[in-house]
């Protein structure tokens, strides 16, 4: 009984931390299109140079994103790889 309740308990955090990072992202997400959104309304000649240096910086963003996106997910797996085993110790422990 005690296992399955601890097993829940990780469960839910896991949950949790997914969520957080969901809500995180979509931030990204909506920041990326006001600025494309912005960059749309500038669209005059006199802007083009501006628009331009707004498209690189927004690339340079994506780019940052990605990489922000890559470290999560090998922390993620990290962290799975770490409750598994741990898990995995407890049941063992328990059997003994």
């Amino acid at each position: 009984l005690m296992m399955k309740m601890m097993v829940m308990m990780w469960m839910q955090l896991i949950v949790m931390t997914t969520m957080i990072e969901m809500i995180m992202m979509m931030m990204m997400i909506m920041m990326m299109l006001m600025m494309m959104m912005i960059t749309m309304m500038m669209m005059t000649m006199m802007m083009l140079l501006m628009l331009m240096m707004m498209m690189m910086m927004a690339i340079m963003m994506i780019m940052l994103i990605m990489i922000m996106m890559l470290m999560l997910m090998m922390k993620m797996m990290m962290m799975m790889m770490l409750r598994i085993g741990m898990m995995l110790i407890g049941m063992t422990m328990s059997c003994t």
